[in-house]
């Protein structure tokens, strides 16, 4: 039987560029690819509701999907997209959108526990360090907030796990890292304590992405 290995870390800024170059297309392109994850992902997030801020916000795709119950705060750190953002927030169809910035989710400026939902649609596989991400995102939930992940995650055995290793390499130059294992993100949750993890799920009609939701435990829930 074939065993996932960790996926090595990618180069930010190969992934930079990557995104920079696809901003122009991207909706075209990658929005009906992504559209039953993007979905997945929002309706997961719409049942928290609250404050809700969406890692890796791109284009702005995304923002339809909400409604005025929320209020979302995108980042991300490709700047040509997130123009692409503030074009689509500047509309004024969304006025539940009330800011999108560029800034590295590495380091997320934003103060402790202060959003009810982080979302990160087709990002967690995509960042320099995700364990790091992921614990930016954890600090700044409220107690009881979720974390929301959609993804293709890594074939973890049979042929199609031996397809996604010889492709991983290639894949790297446009910013992806297709061999990225469900295990890390539960490595990561066992090893940071402060989380549990909630729901994992194929999302239809293919099954090739999944939905992976974490929930912030309460301080005194993690002590006991």
């Amino acid at each position: 039987m074939l065993q996932p290995t960790p996926a090595s870390d990618l180069d930010r800024n190969v992934v930079e560029t990557a995104y920079a170059r696809w901003a122009p297309v991207y909706d075209k392109v990658c929005g009906p690819i992504f559209l039953s994850g993007r979905r997945s992902a929002t309706s997961a997030a719409m049942q928290v509701g609250g404050r809700i801020l969406e890692v890796g916000v791109g284009t702005g795709l995304s923002f339809g999907d909400y409604d005025g119950s929320t209020e979302i705060v995108g980042i991300d750190m490709c700047e040509p997209m997130v123009a692409k953002a503030r074009e689509r927030m500047a509309s004024g169809l969304y006025p539940h959108v009330k800011d999108v910035m560029v800034m590295d989710a590495h380091e997320l400026a934003f103060e402790d526990a202060s959003f009810d939902c982080v979302v990160a649609q087709f990002v967690i596989t995509l960042v320099a360090n995700p364990e790091r991400v992921l614990s930016e995102c954890a600090r700044v939930l409220r107690p009881g907030g979720e974390i929301i992940l959609v993804n293709h995650l890594y074939s973890e055995r049979g042929m199609l796990a031996v397809i996604e290793r010889l492709a991983a390499r290639p894949t790297r130059a446009l910013g992806l890292r297709p061999e990225f294992p469900f295990g890390r993100l539960m490595a990561w949750a066992q090893n940071h304590g402060g989380v549990e993890l909630v729901e994992r799920r194929r999302v239809k009609p293919l099954g090739a992405y999944t939905l992976v939701r974490f929930r912030r435990i309460a301080a005194q829930a993690q002590a006991a």
